[in-house]
């Protein structure tokens, strides 16, 4: 077929998405505090690369609600917003359940491991205070059934939102609700191996709601 007319497409899709990728990470571990302001000379210093790519990543931050831009004027790291917290729990929640439902037939017993494996870990973090680790842990677990499920919608919706969610985790980790996706880890996996996909993902959804406990704090700080 005929070679698309423009040059150097792939090569600049990449460094946009590396860009954004960056710039996500620091945002979502707090490198990048609430608040603070992102000017394109230190970010083209940091990431060495051009103004360009990182303008485009820094478009798709702010549609993904971790950026503020007023155009002329500055561009932010987003404060943590309850309501937009929330929104973002609601749509998490939503596409779990649904992974788990559509993964639940297909899941093999080395898929099952890697569960209870990155369950394990998950406790360990917790009991140690290593929030780190725990969020690392909780994403193992769930991309399971994200990469059962082989929905890319699913893939796409929760990268979307999760950063949003691993924001207000990382800035208020409660070991309490902690312990309490612990054992709601475990009830997903008995369920899912018993072939219960309805219960399941019932229960996958029901995890996701627990940050209600850590929303419901991020309010009450804002009052």
């Amino acid at each position: 077929m005929p070679v698309p007319e423009g040059h150097g497409l792939v090569a600049r899709s990449l460094l946009r998405d590396d860009a954004f990728r960056a710039i996500r990470d620091a945002i979502v571990d707090g490198t990048l505090a609430p608040g603070e302001r992102l000017v394109d000379g230190h970010l083209v210093e940091w990431l060495g690369i051009s103004r360009t790519p990182i303008r485009e990543a820094l478009s798709r931050l702010e549609q993904a609600g971790l950026v503020q831009t007023k155009p002329g004027r500055f561009t932010i790291v987003s404060p943590v917003e309850v309501r937009e917290t929330r929104a973002a729990q609601s749509v998490a929640a939503v596409m779990h359940e649904l992974a788990v439902r559509e993964a639940v037939p297909t899941l093999s017993s080395s898929e099952f491991d890697a569960m209870r494996r990155a369950n394990e870990r998950f406790a360990a973090a917790i009991r140690l205070h290593d929030v780190e680790g725990a969020l690392t842990a909780d994403d193992d677990f769930h991309e399971v059934t994200v990469a059962a499920s082989a929905n890319p919608v699913i893939r796409s919706v929760l990268e979307q939102v999760t950063p949003v969610l691993r924001r207000v985790e990382r800035l208020r980790f409660s070991s309490l609700t902690g312990r309490g996706s612990v054992a709601l880890h475990d009830s997903i996996i008995r369920l899912c191996s018993d072939g219960d996909a309805e219960r399941a993902a019932v229960a996958a959804r029901r995890n996701w709601l627990t940050l209600e406990l850590l929303l419901d704090a991020a309010a009450e700080d804002e009052q």
